[in-house]
């Protein structure tokens, strides 16, 4: 059995298409469906709380009043399940038949233990399949992101996103990404849930590292496919959205990599990123991606303090 966990921050209509797909498609595995609301001012939690009879399964909400940011709500969410595994879905996704039986029939297979985490391919509104597997970043990784170089085929095995491979095999990979990963609950509490130092992005990527750390793997299931729209209500805020991508990048850096070239990745970010992506934007003719970049890149600079302060805490 599986426990979802949801976290919403104004889904809008996407956050019942989500429970709905569940609701359809649960396979009597969905033991509880937790959604963990962070702050939002639409009526997406009043309009769920207005159609919980039609639910299958138990439904519980949390609203935290504020926004306080993925990882610690999804942790929020996680000390209220007791499933076997637990479901981590974006409210901009939702599962199709088999989804869920295929997924943790793998899981639940003898010669799967040393699997800790699972990912499935997602398709978005094109029924186009999502590159959405990562390596795990190193300093030459973002180098290639910080310079635009991340543009250019050659690079494509460099980056951190898997784009050089169609997604079109099942396999081991470093990374699935958050909106569908699925993970086993007492792997999970072991390594004591999300880092909420990371406000939001990259917070499971630093999980699916610490799971690799434990001895166990991360694996990509081709053969089963969900949806999932991307960008969600994320789309809304796109300063804030790179502030918080950055910010999580510098975290990363100075928690896994060495002082040295933490250092390294924190000046490039602040002096060099921000020319590169202003030349885009010019060359795009996209004044709002412009004011965005020195929106966010404001941001980060009056942040830095704190970034490295938590981000050297152990």
């Amino acid at each position: 059995m599986v426990s979802v966990l949801i976290v919403n921050w104004n889904g809008g209509a996407f956050l019942w298409q989500c429970i709905e797909s569940l609701k359809d498609h649960h396979d009597g595995l969905v033991e509880k469906v937790i959604v963990i609301d962070n702050g939002s001012t639409d009526r997406s939690i009043m309009e769920l709380r207005g159609r919980v009879g039609e639910l299958p399964f138990p439904l519980e909400v949390v609203e935290n009043g504020k926004n306080l940011g993925f990882a610690a709500a999804c942790n929020i969410g996680a000390a209220l399940g007791a499933s076997e595994y637990f479901l981590f879905l974006n409210p901009d996704a939702r599962v199709y038949a088999n989804t869920l039986h295929r997924a943790l029939a793998f899981m639940q297979d003898p010669t799967n233990s040393e699997v800790g985490v699972v990912g499935v391919q997602l398709v978005d509104e094109t029924g186009t399949i999502s590159r959405s597997c990562c390596r795990f970043p190193t300093i030459g990784s973002y180098l290639v992101h910080i310079f635009a170089l991340n543009r250019l085929n050659f690079f494509g095995r460099i980056g951190m996103r898997m784009h050089d491979w169609a997604h079109d095999s099942s396999r081991d990979v470093d990374h699935v990404i958050g909106a569908f990963y699925l993970i086993r609950q007492n792997l999970f509490r072991v390594l004591g849930g999300f880092d909420e130092r990371f406000f939001v992005y990259l917070e499971d990527l630093d999980l699916s590292l610490r799971v690799r750390k434990k001895g166990l793997r991360t694996f990509f299931l081709s053969h089963v496919q969900a949806f999932h729209a991307g960008g969600g209500a994320s789309r809304q805020v796109k300063a804030l959205r790179l502030f918080y991508s950055l910010r999580s990048r510098l975290l990363y850096g100075f928690k896994h990599f060495s002082s040295p070239k933490a250092w390294l990745l924190l000046l490039l970010t602040v002096m060099v990123e921000p020319l590169t992506r202003s030349c885009l934007a010019l060359f795009q003719r996209s004044g709002t991606d412009f004011r965005n970049i020195w929106k966010a890149q404001c941001l980060l600079v009056r942040d830095l303090a704190n970034i490295v302060r938590s981000g050297r805490a152990s």
